[in-house]
């Protein structure tokens, strides 16, 4: 699809206080700092892989260990303004293992993070529901953590972890090997999963006023029991996957939505033309919101929880194996020789690249 004139739109995700482009800066300055800190090669601790993957893998004495940390980020708001919090464990060990399994890696154990203002146990208790169910499900032990009272920062709570994993040094999968022509397996999500909440508290909270307690004609549930549904766990799929075929590349769907298909070695783009219906929150957020497709696509899953990519020839086995474990999947779409590494969803006229969908 030839590319069109760009057409100006708002940035719901920063107007909602979540400045991705301001966050990237800072992010390049941090990754030369700390790129210092990187043992040379073959010492132990060496670093395998750039940073800009979903998980990082270290050297400790010819074994692989994935690394990746992440949060639940202002979801937490939700589950405080609920006085419920025994799904978003699941949440915090989802968006950790998820990453991990990316770059080929079995995830192994996770620790976890509690930033509270006061502590609470029945509270600290219900979370630790969440995460040995969210354990159970990714085949991981929780190995310790951290509970932290920090007052004068923190209101409400705050949840994040960091989940390590094994890969064989030679398996680790960066997307080196993805051409034009492979095809592009999409697993349905659960939902908003853990990423877009200042979105959604902007249009739903503030602007609409809507109370948690309502229910939508679109939905089967209460809107505070959608929004705090649980983000899907991948891992056993994503595993099973990898040990019956090649698989090119695997992608976490997450903040930046498709275009965090780019993360790959190969110069590549994607045409996404046959994805399936958005779930009926990404409707309201869009409709009561007024925000339009490109910022949808841009910072929300919209329907797709996480992505493999395999050889065409592959594609309808790859389909079978990741409808296995309860989720459905589709074949949504193909890889491109594409240096701009831009990702065309021609069903809704948008291409998008680095971190923003525009008209095109």
């Amino acid at each position: 699809m030839a590319r069109g004139p760009v057409t100006a739109t708002r940035d719901d995700y920063r107007d909602a206080g979540v400045d991705t482009d301001a966050a990237d800066e800072g992010l390049a300055r941090l990754t030369r700092r700390i790129a210092a800190t990187w043992p040379p090669a073959g010492a132990l601790g060496a670093v395998k892989l750039p940073i800009g993957y979903f998980a990082n893998v270290v050297d400790v004495h010819g074994h692989g260990i994935a690394i990746s940390t992440d949060g639940v980020g202002s979801k937490t708001m939700i589950a405080t303004m609920l006085g419920k919090y025994d799904t978003v464990g699941i949440d915090c060990v989802a968006m950790n293992v998820n990453d991990v399994v990316c770059v080929g890696a079995t995830p192994v154990s996770l620790v976890d993070y509690i930033a509270v203002d006061k502590a609470d146990a029945g509270m600290l208790d219900a979370i630790s529901i969440g995460l040995v169910e969210g354990a159970r499900r990714a085949g991981v032990s929780i190995s310790g953590g951290e509970t932290a009272q920090l007052p004068d920062i923190v209101h409400g709570f705050d949840l994040a972890g960091t989940a390590i994993g094994h890969v064989a040094l030679d398996r680790i999968l960066v997307g080196a090997d993805v051409r034009a022509g492979d095809a592009v397996i999409g697993i349905a999500s659960n939902g908003v999963h853990s990423n877009g909440f200042s979105l959604v508290r902007r249009v739903f909270l503030k602007e609409q006023q809507v109370p948690l307690s309502h229910r939508f004609n679109d939905l089967d549930a209460t809107l505070g029991e959608e929004l705090l549904r649980s983000t899907h766990i991948y891992v056993k799929e994503a595993l099973d996957l990898l040990s019956v075929m090649p698989v090119k590349a695997l992608a976490h769907i997450t903040s930046d939505g498709f275009l965090n298909l780019t993360r790959v070695k190969a110069d590549v783009g994607y045409v996404l033309d046959a994805l399936p219906e958005p779930p009926p929150i990404f409707s309201l957020i869009k409709r009561l919101g007024e925000v339009d497709d490109s910022n949808m696509f841009a910072v929300f899953n919209m329907g797709i929880g996480f992505c493999a990519v395999v050889d065409e020839n592959d594609a309808d086995r790859a389909v079978a194996i990741l409808s296995g474990h309860g989720k459905r999947a589709w074949r949504i779409g193909h890889a491109t020789a594409d240096p701009s590494r831009r990702v065309h969803l021609p069903q809704y006229g948008l291409v998008g690249q680095g971190k923003h969908f525009r008209k095109g």
